[in-house]
């Protein structure tokens, strides 16, 4: 599984638009911990959800 992001990164959920934008706390192998504004932390497994990478400019 490729990420184009890195811990620290900004990050929306398509699936979970309502859960804010969230920060990237760690990747290990598929499982990405995120930090949502609106919905906390949440575990994620990369090969179920996609995360996107947010873009402040797209705003």
């Amino acid at each position: 599984m490729f990420f184009d992001f890195d811990p620290g990164d900004y990050v929306v959920n398509p699936n979970n638009s309502d859960w804010g934008i969230g920060q990237v706390q760690s990747i290990i192998n598929n499982i990405v911990t995120v930090n949502f504004t609106n919905a906390g932390k949440k575990t994620i497994n990369a090969n179920e959800i996609v995360l996107e990478k947010y873009n402040e400019k797209a705003e």
